[in-house]
């Protein structure tokens, strides 16, 4: 299977992705998701910074996975929280 690149809008941020052929759509929900329980939780919170949300979101993330997870899927954890990390730190000032 090949590669296709892509351009999401996470947070506000734009970032270049390169991704299996296929995967655009799983990609995209994923984004969406992030989106909306970002805009939910400033909706909610008095929080503006989005640094506090994207870690506000990752936790839910993080609580969600831990919980549909089987035992033995911590590579799958480690994986999405190293990923969340990466993007956290792409959008520090």
């Amino acid at each position: 299977m090949g590669k296709t690149s892509i351009k999401v809008i996470l947070a506000g941020r734009n970032y270049p992705l390169t991704i299996n052929e296929g995967e655009e759509k799983v990609v995209q929900e994923a984004v969406d998701g992030i989106n909306n329980s970002i805009k939910r939780l400033q909706e909610n919170y008095a929080v503006k910074d989005m640094q506090d949300l994207l870690a506000m979101t990752a936790l839910q993330l993080a609580t969600r996975s831990n919980k549909s997870t089987p035992a033995g899927g911590d590579d799958l954890n480690e994986e999405i929280l190293s990923e969340l990390k990466r993007l956290s730190d792409s959008i520090e000032v």
